[in-house]
């Protein structure tokens, strides 16, 4: 299932490092991420696959480098599907408690 693969992707704080890497400058290199992350190219490379086998990174080949770009997506559909409901809730009960509040004060 999809959202498995996208839920373990996300569980990892490597791979959410990587996410925030690429959410801050999109477009990097394996070599500027492994710089950043302290890793070898190896293991970033696992990393990177896994995002990308969620669909939360994609990748593209300039020239000769192959540049990493993230897929925000996946992400907002976590959102829409799992946040957004509790979010609605949560406003709703903050307009209540206000609406509750300055009624007593007048």
């Amino acid at each position: 299932m999809i959202e498995d693969t996208l839920f373990k992707a996300l569980a990892d704080p490597t791979r959410r490092r990587v996410l925030d890497l690429l959410c801050e400058q999109n477009g990097q290199t394996l070599s500027g991420l492994c710089d950043q992350l302290a890793m070898t190219r190896q293991s970033v490379t696992q990393h990177i696959g896994l995002l990308e086998a969620a669909n939360l990174v994609t990748t593209a080949r300039r020239g000769r480098e192959k540049r990493h770009f993230i897929n925000p997506v996946p992400l907002h559909d976590i959102y829409e599907r799992w946040i957004r409901k509790f979010e609605t809730q949560r406003l709703s009960l903050l307009h209540d408690l206000k609406t509750e509040l300055e009624r007593k004060d007048t």
